[in-house]
């Protein structure tokens, strides 16, 4: 009778949630009512979820073991695994119980402006969200140019073409793509890029093997190099890769693409996501660190090319660096959606049909200009990765890390003398302070390459 009863209320609450869904919708405004449409299902929320995490970014792991070794390298892989899946599925618990209590939450900066209050949301997390992400749109654009950059230079060794001009070309992609109306309508696009990631990070992989096992490759040497300073910055610079590598941003916003009821279909969704991310993050850290060791460049497959001579075949290579390309269309079209957010509720009319020239119109505009925006400043600045990882520090490690912790805790108000309670504080508090240390790091290291920057570089 116990367990009847139980189960009956679990299920009176998904009906009251799901017959609550359509008067919510009636009230939101046209940011959530166009971008953040709530249709998908849990393997729909598996696909962003890995898109916005198992990205190219991965392919520096093997650089971040260079400044720890094998085995803070592994530790600290392991230990960003199990940290980013316990924090996002406590997210996820906080943003469930409030669409239990008919407050189902968008956005970040909206849980935020209920848990914390509205200066928090409006002039913390609201802010921090959109540098990360628009942040991520660039990167993602600079990269892509540079892997077009490479793909022209393994055909034309003595080619012309400057970084800019690949950064260009990479940006009219995303230009197209970022005319996809909403977000659950990238839901086909996410799958395609959730085999691309398996695909670069397979060849990743098996381009280290091969090289490792060949005489062409370096001698493995997987000592730390360095002064003593050198080396506990190399540490946190190094735990920032790893952090940037597994954060998210925008968990909210996935979660905001399920059709209500949403119970426990965001566990599914990281548990499609955490797969993956075992499959790639470790078998390219491991493979990659293992070939090369302290010789690992930010990037691995930069390491497939010792002075412009393929170290693997050059189809490999450029085989390689489109399926790079191509998922990081995806990435950065994923990480514009909270830009498009914004642009949608400030420039669109709710009352409006989605697809009138009323919206179409305002919407073609903004959004091109955003990405206009985007690629100028990939173009003007191929250091920007530098300049990311301040971004990253301050943004990724409190959105992460410790904000969802901070949630939890004040949402459910577990036990001070509990397990539970104490384990959240401890990782919000060292998070917090790997956050700053991290970005002083980071900070160095762009006042040691100043002096290398120059605008529109061709690097």
């Amino acid at each position: 009778m116990g367990v009847f009863s139980v189960s009956s209320i679990a299920v009176d609450h998904e009906v009251e949630e799901a017959a609550a869904a359509p008067q919510q919708q009636k009230d939101l405004d046209a940011g959530a009512l166009f971008v953040l449409k709530s249709k998908g299902s849990w393997v729909h929320c598996g696909y962003h979820l890995t898109t916005s995490i198992v990205a190219p970014p991965l392919l520096s792991l093997p650089y971040a073991f260079t400044f720890l070794g094998w085995t803070a390298g592994i530790l600290c892989l392991v230990v960003g695994a199990l940290v980013t899946f316990y924090s996002y599925n406590l997210i996820s618990l906080v943003l469930e119980h409030n669409a239990k209590m008919g407050h189902r939450h968008l956005r970040f900066r909206d849980i935020a402006h209920d848990i914390l209050g509205p200066r928090w949301g409006r002039y913390y997390v609201g802010p921090i969200q959109f540098m990360v992400c628009y942040g991520a749109v660039v990167a993602s654009t600079l990269l892509g140019g540079q892997c077009l950059k490479t793909i022209y230079l393994l055909s034309h060794p003595d080619g012309s073409m400057k970084l800019f001009e690949f950064v260009i070309i990479f940006g009219c992609l995303m230009l197209i793509l970022a005319q996809v109306p909403s977000f659950h309508s990238l839901r086909h696009i996410n799958m395609v890029s959730l085999l691309l990631c398996l695909a670069y990070s397979a060849c990743a992989t098996g381009g280290s093997i091969y090289i490792g096992n060949s005489s062409k490759g370096p001698k493995k040497d997987y000592s730390l190099s360095g002064d003593t300073q050198d080396r506990v910055f190399g540490i946190f610079n190094a735990i920032a890769i790893i952090a940037t590598s597994y954060g998210n941003g925008i968990i909210p916003e996935i979660q905001a693409t399920l059709a209500p009821p949403v119970k426990g279909k965001m566990f599914k969704g990281l548990c499609i996501c955490y797969t993956m991310i075992a499959v790639t993050f470790f078998s390219v850290a491991i493979s990659g660190y293992w070939a090369f060791g302290s010789q690992s460049e930010g990037l691995i497959l930069s390491n497939f090319l010792d002075n412009g001579k393929a170290l693997v075949p050059k189809w490999f290579i450029l085989m390689t660096n489109m399926f790079t390309i191509m998922q990081l269309s995806a990435v950065g079209v994923v990480y514009l959606q909270p830009t498009n957010e914004v642009l949608e509720r400030t420039f669109a009319d709710p009352a409006s049909g989605e697809f009138s020239a009323r919206n179409v119109i305002p919407r073609l505009i903004a959004r091109s200009l955003s990405v206009v925006a985007a690629t100028t400043i990939a173009a003007m600045l191929p250091f920007f990765g530098d300049i990311n990882s301040v971004i990253g520090a301050f943004g990724f490690m409190p959105l992460d890390f410790v904000l969802p912790m901070v949630f939890y805790n004040l949402t459910f108000k577990p036990s001070k003398r509990g397990l539970i309670f104490w384990v959240n504080v401890s990782i919000a508090t060292v998070f917090s302070a790997l956050g700053v240390i991290a970005a002083v790091a980071a900070v160095r290291q762009i006042s040691l390459d100043a002096k290398t920057y120059r605008l529109f570089a061709n690097v």
